[in-house]
């Protein structure tokens, strides 16, 4: 009886427990101080956005290649990498930034999109 007992409670701990990976728990943590482009978006455009939108790039008539065009088109880069995998608005296209880059460009927009 006693070992029923202990499965028993050892299951309802198992179930009990949650499972949240690192990104999952990094996007819920706020960001505490100001975000800015050059320190913290632009890595993240340069890494995943130029490559198309850029010259030459299939988005190029559409270039996210300085501070003032990042931000002019900040709206439409929030709302499109947000939009779920397999959407094909979704950017970038054929990947999906992590949550907390995601919170990066938020965060930036309700920070005023600061420069430096």
């Amino acid at each position: 009886m006693k070992k029923i007992a202990y499965l028993f409670s050892s299951a309802i701990i198992l179930i009990a427990c949650e499972s949240r990976t690192y990104e999952e728990i990094s996007a819920s943590t706020p960001i505490v101080e100001k975000v800015t482009y050059t320190k913290d978006v632009k890595p993240i455009v340069d890494a995943n956005c130029i490559v198309c939108h850029s010259a030459g790039g299939a988005a190029s008539f559409q270039p996210w290649t300085s501070y003032t065009q990042v931000k002019n088109h900040i709206d439409n880069i929030i709302n499109r990498i947000q939009k779920p995998v397999g959407d094909p608005q979704k950017m970038p296209q054929g990947g999906a930034l992590s949550p907390s880059q995601i919170s990066i460009f938020i965060q930036w927009k309700a920070d005023g999109l600061i420069e430096n």
